[in-house]
């Protein structure tokens, strides 16, 4: 099998919110395939499309009611299989979600499984008793807020859920379960797909004795180490890499939740034939005071050393035996520049300092829909927001529980929601952005007349043509590829600076993530070399890198011209 995964940039589509081709106000298919040529202009090797399945759309997809059928709003298997092919024409792959933790409870095998204890379904999922208290089987908790378990009246037991009560949790201990998951793997891989993103396939290994977490605070239900990293985890995925993956010459992608660098080696070790790459968590939690009752909606100021640690310790442990996934922004994380930078005065900038400093490092790099143009997060209120997490955790913490106030609730879904990276893509600036000429499904974002790809493709010093560069440079040299990482200057507080090296080449990458301006100087091992810019995102071209000053947000990568490069 080939790597040509580690060479690829992929692009991920939020399907719903992409481009509507029939004035319904929802993203579809055919929406896509008119604007293949746009993704093939931006350079990207890969398209990595969000569920399109039939699905009753409790969690926008990710709740799958029939694996082999296209949700009816996307279109019909035909224009799948159209858009397979199309993008295979122009050259490119095309990656599908495969959810497969957990089904909709309007799957036809979780219809089955609740009509009866002796269903021959009821071991698809996880049916428990009551305690003899009457209350849940144990503490676990939703990762959407509440209880993981769902009491079920017609059988009078609990199944579990770690998303949605509408997302009920595959038993993957099940033979036939798993079975199952194959055959449609394997149906979409004869269509042609070229691979497979794993949603939240770190919880497909459930602990089975169910213990409960042990807490010495009086929250009720929790979320933790026991909902991923399950006892047989990577048995069956190296079952799944045996009976479907290793016949494919595929990419794989899988979001590893709860996985630290350990967990994170038995995944990507080549030798262990698991999956290409992970998708993981670290780095975009460093805003965030997981120990607060209000998790992810405690929010605490960027910490860019905190990022420089984080990132480079998955840097340095997968650099010989794992490949990383690079990525800032996707479905599921708001927008980079409004999360941790200057979205207003500076965005242009920014937005190309976070990319450069992404892009350079070892990995195979993700674009979200609209990062390439600098989008930014939304400006709408409470009651328009759509996404299923934020509104439970707004129940949950500012109603029931009242751990936050709700000003600072809002602050928070104003940095973090997920709603800030599906609203629709932006075209142009006629009304809707050009999404759509119907009502969209969630609001466009206000900001769509400045920032949007018409405006994009008609200035030569865009983020979109900032990002095309940076891909071409990976085209063009196997160091941003294949190069060792070195960080430098770990304790500056506003630059990130670090050296990739590969069989006689040497870059050098530098950016300030700062608002002022920043300087250093030149470490001794840079200094009896020449160096080349290679691209900057300012006009300055810093020939001469001794005393490097930088302004803000400002990056540049350099390649050395020395002959003797791996001093």
């Amino acid at each position: 099998m080939s790597n040509w995964w580690k060479e690829a940039v992929v692009y991920q589509i939020y399907p719903r919110s992409f481009y509507d081709s029939n004035g319904d106000g929802f993203g579809d298919l055919q929406g896509i395939i008119q604007k293949l040529d746009y993704i093939k202009l931006l350079g990207a090797d890969v398209i990595w499309l969000c569920p399109v399945f039939d699905s009753p759309q409790d969690d926008n997809g990710y709740d799958i009611r029939d694996y082999r059928k296209m949700y009816e709003k996307f279109g019909a298997n035909e224009d799948m299989f159209q858009l397979i092919d199309e993008v295979h024409k122009r050259e490119m792959k095309i990656v599908m979600d495969l959810v497969v933790n957990h089904t909709s409870d309007e799957h036809s095998w979780f219809v089955e499984s609740r009509k009866s204890k002796d269903s021959p379904y009821r071991d698809y999922y996880f049916w428990k008793d009551s305690q003899p208290d009457g209350s849940e089987p144990n503490n676990w908790g939703s990762i959407f807020s509440g209880s993981a378990w769902e009491f079920d009246e017609l059988t009078g037991q609990y199944y579990l859920h770690y998303f949605s009560k509408k997302q009920p949790d595959l038993n993957w201990e099940n033979e036939a379960v798993r079975q199952e998951v194959y055959d449609l793997m394997k149906f979409w891989m004869d269509k042609g797909i070229d691979g497979w993103r794993m949603d939240v396939i770190g919880s497909i290994s459930k602990h089975t004795d169910f213990p409960d977490y042990q807490t010495t605070d009086n929250r009720r239900y929790i979320v933790g180490d026991y909902h991923a990293n399950g006892p047989r985890l990577h048995e069956f995925i190296q079952e799944m890499n045996q009976e479907v993956l290793s016949h494919y010459d595929c990419m794989t992608v899988g979001e590893a939740n709860g996985a630290d660098i350990d967990v994170a080696k038995k995944y990507t070790d080549p030798s262990r034939n698991e999956l290409n790459m992970i998708i993981t968590f670290e780095h975009m939690d460093i805003d965030t005071e997981w120990n607060s009752p209000n998790g992810k909606w405690q929010v605490k100021p960027f910490d860019l050393i905190a990022l420089k640690k984080v990132l480079t310790k998955w840097q340095t442990a997968l650099m010989n035996n794992g490949w990383n996934s690079l990525y800032f922004e996707n479905h599921d994380q708001p927008r980079v520049i409004s999360r941790w930078g200057n979205d207003n005065t500076l965005r242009k900038q920014c937005a190309k300092a976070f990319a450069t400093v992404l892009h350079g490092l070892k990995g195979t790099p993700f674009i979200y829909q609209g990062e390439e143009i600098g989008m930014v997060n939304t400006d709408i209120p409470l009651e328009l927001y759509d996404d299923l997490e934020i509104k439970n955790a707004y129940q949950d913490l500012v109603v029931e529980h009242k751990t936050m106030a709700e000003k600072d609730f809002i602050k928070a879904v104003s940095k973090k929601g997920r709603d800030h990276a599906r609203t629709p893509m932006q075209w142009n600036d006629s009304e809707h952005a050009g999404f759509t000429v119907g009502t969209p499904w969630l609001p466009v974002n206000q900001r769509y007349k400045e920032i949007n790809v018409k405006e994009a493709l008609a200035d030569p010093d865009s983020v979109f043509y900032y990002y095309q560069k940076l891909i071409q440079l990976r085209k063009q040299h196997k160091v941003m590829v294949y190069g060792d990482y070195q960080l430098l200057l770990e304790d500056h507080p506003q630059l990130f600076v670090y050296i990739r090296k590969y069989q006689g080449e040497k870059l050098f990458v530098a950016a300030n993530l700062s608002e002022e301006t920043a300087s250093m100087e030149a470490p001794p091992q840079l200094m009896n070399e020449q160096w080349k810019v290679l691209l900057s995102n300012c006009s300055r071209q810093h020939a001469d890198i001794k005393d490097l000053c930088l302004e803000p947000y400002e990056s540049c990568i350099w390649i050395s011209t020395s002959e003797d490069l791996m001093s």
